[in-house]
């Protein structure tokens, strides 16, 4: 069992955050955000097997099987970027739990849709939960969390999306195999999304509100200590008054160019790839049936993409936020242009799947995971909802993209020519998170940030007057 703090140690919040023990209430927090991120995931790469079946049923065009497939993905744009700056200015908690609310009422309106339009404004709700999810989540946990484990759990809570990138799909055999009429199989696929939403809506708006927001944005110390004292369990205490952070927004310009640019380059490739695998599945092997091609699907998922999340979670603390990042970007662009360049190598559905599923084991064992990271760590406590509401926000515009580009381009340019022009994209991530990141594993937040740094206020000088 932890011991409390020496009492003579003069901590503020964060000092005391950034030591504070693992406890039952960092549990409580992961699985709360964690259940947003297993239905975010579910939700997202489900349609794109669930189109397969309303394509045919309601005779959609591929631009209107494009839009289906992004809408939400544009929505969660939005999502992001609103949710993101009303919980710098209204506090965590104020919002917490409403995004939960909308995933659940976009699911159930998408199952019970009557017509693409009525779809397509479903999953319009259902996206802007999701984008307000990203920015929460992230930062609630890494503001919980302690320097030593932050990008394990921040990463955990993440990893939550593998399981529900491999439900889809396990949802969607079951009911093909089961043979459910597939009118009724797509709408069983989408409502089964509202659940686990659900399942989390009381949890979230019972968790504290960030001690650090409270501390070192709205400036009440009493209220800082209080939720400090108790999600530690009292094992961690407060003794000194945080500094107030005002830091502004154009001070951090570079460091949104590498978490909003890595993370749009990213969400291009990943979510154009992983909503039309599917079709690039149908390029492959073109005899197979909708059953044979989910099929495939689930196994690239469940052997490739899984063991990548939870190796990021319990290594990202070891090998770097910044360096998993590169490293990912670097081998999955690889696989692309491997793919893409060679078109021999895809002549073997074998050896085709082995390349795919290394790109997707490096996606996720890089900057599928570390950017989610990355966002919630490199902007000062004023802003940190509102840097990852930017970034993911942005990076959603990259994923709206490739969902509604990639069924074009597959038509088009054939699987080789899609694929090359993703690597570009991979290429692309790599230099913004070279050039734009700095480090922050092993650093507090404060110190990641720099949002104890003052910069000094610099007076024009008059027009006339020279600097002897």
């Amino acid at each position: 069992m932890a011991t409390p703090q020496n009492a003579t140690t003069q901590n503020n919040v964060a000092e005391a955050l950034n030591s504070v023990s693992f406890s039952p209430f960092h549990l409580k927090a992961m699985f709360a955000s964690a259940m947003g991120f297993f239905t975010s995931a579910y939700d997202l790469f489900i349609i794109g097997t669930a189109l397969v079946l309303i394509k045919s049923q309601w005779h959609l065009g591929a631009a209107e099987v494009g839009l289906v497939g992004s809408i939400s993905l544009i929505a969660t744009f939005v999502g992001a970027y609103v949710f993101g700056t009303l919980a710098d200015r209204l506090g965590r908690k104020a919002i917490y739990g409403l995004e939960a609310l909308l995933m659940t009422v976009g699911a159930l309106l998408s199952a019970f849709a009557p017509d693409v339009t009525v779809l397509l404004i479903a999953r319009v709700i259902l996206g802007l939960g999701i984008g307000g999810d990203y920015p929460l989540s992230a930062v609630l946990m890494s503001e919980y969390a302690n320097v030593k484990s932050r990008g394990r759990m921040v990463s955990l809570v993440f990893s939550a999306q593998a399981i529900g990138l491999v439900t889809g799909p396990v949802v969607a055999l079951t009911l093909l195999a089961a043979g459910v009429n597939h009118d009724l199989a797509w709408r069983l696929m989408l409502g089964l999304g509202a659940l686990p939403a659900a399942a989390v809506i009381y949890i979230r708006r019972t968790l504290p509100e960030s001690p650090r927001w409270l501390a070192r944005v709205k400036g009440d110390a009493v209220a800082a200590s209080k939720q400090l004292a108790s999600f530690s369990l009292g094992t961690a205490t407060a003794t000194v008054q945080d500094k107030l952070v005002k830091q502004p927004l154009s001070r951090y310009w570079l460091t949104l160019i590498g978490t909003a640019g890595g993370w749009f380059m990213f969400d291009y490739a990943y979510y154009g790839n992983t909503i039309s695998t599917p079709m690039i599945m149908a390029h492959i092997a073109p005899h197979a049936d909708v059953v044979t091609s989910t099929a495939l699907s689930l196994m690239v998922f469940a052997i490739a993409a899984v063991p990548g999340y939870f190796l990021a979670a319990f290594t990202i603390d070891r090998v770097g936020h910044k360096t998993l990042q590169m490293l990912g970007f670097f081998v999955m662009g690889l696989m692309f242009l491997l793919i893409g360049a060679f078109p021999v190598l895809t002549e073997s559905v074998g050896v085709f799947l082995v390349l795919y599923g290394l790109s997707y084991f490096f996606a996720e064992y890089g900057p599928n995971t570390t950017t989610f990271v990355l966002a919630a760590e490199l902007f000062p406590v004023n802003l940190r909802t509102t840097g990852h509401g930017l970034s993911a926000g942005t990076a959603k515009v990259g994923a709206f993209l490739g969902a509604l580009v990639f069924p074009i381009l597959l038509h088009d340019y054939g699987l080789h020519g899609t694929l090359m022009i993703t690597f570009f994209f991979s290429l692309a991530g790599l230099l913004l998170t070279a050039l734009c990141l700095k480090e922050p594993s092993g650093k507090s937040l404060e110190e990641a940030s720099g949002e104890d740094v003052v910069v000094p206020f610099r007076r024009k000088k008059p027009e006339g007057v020279t600097t002897p």
